[in-house]
């Protein structure tokens, strides 16, 4: 395998990792988007945020290539989790455009970098801060990846919408009673197997 085609094969997973993470804003309306989902504050346009600021950090100023882009959430004093959410006047346009000029950015240092190109990653401990093009790329695609399946969840419980994307939703096929009826056979067994530990 040559350099150009690990190189392809590692900006095809982030693309489709990038592009699932945007297709679950597709169609919900502002407060959906924005809403925590979860104990901790899950939101989809929040993992979006999140996504693009991962990307212009590590395929960015690891490799000296910092993107001008302004990250009010990495300066001294910011709100812990400032990056996981989108404030009222941020708007989805905003975050998504955002997100996009990440990706342009990091995809210009994929393109313009050997793979075994060394960075200092700014955050990690000196001794331990150094990393390969490679390995930043990998670690960007699993982190998107994870965020995705956060949108998954939170997409599912929103509004009931399921899928990797819309050519591939990945479910088995039935409808909401087969679910209802799947979803009711899998509690019977927890609660069976839970009287049993």
């Amino acid at each position: 395998m040559t350099a150009t085609d690990a190189k392809a094969d590692l900006r095809f997973y982030l693309q489709s990792a990038r592009d699932a993470l945007l297709w679950k804003l597709e169609g919900l309306p502002e407060y959906d988007i924005r809403r925590p989902v979860t104990p901790t504050g899950t939101n989809l346009l929040g993992l979006v945020k999140h996504a693009a600021g991962v990307e212009l950090g590590y395929l960015g100023d690891t490799f000296g290539r910092p993107s001008g882009e302004p990250m009010p959430w990495l300066e001294e004093g910011a709100e812990p989790n400032a990056d996981m959410w989108a404030t009222a006047d941020e708007s989805r346009t905003d975050v998504v455009e955002f997100y996009r000029r990440a990706w342009a950015h990091a995809d210009a240092t994929i393109e313009a970098l050997a793979l075994d190109t060394i960075g200092t990653v700014p955050w990690w401990p000196s001794g331990r801060d150094q990393v390969t093009l490679h390995h930043a790329v990998v670690r960007v695609i699993a982190d998107t990846h994870r965020h995705a399946g956060h949108a998954d969840i939170v997409r599912e419980l929103t509004d009931g919408a399921v899928g990797m994307n819309e050519n591939n939703h990945g479910m088995a096929r039935g409808d909401a009673a087969w679910w209802e009826s799947h979803r009711s056979r899998l509690e019977r067994v927890a609660r069976e197997a839970g009287r049993g530990a």
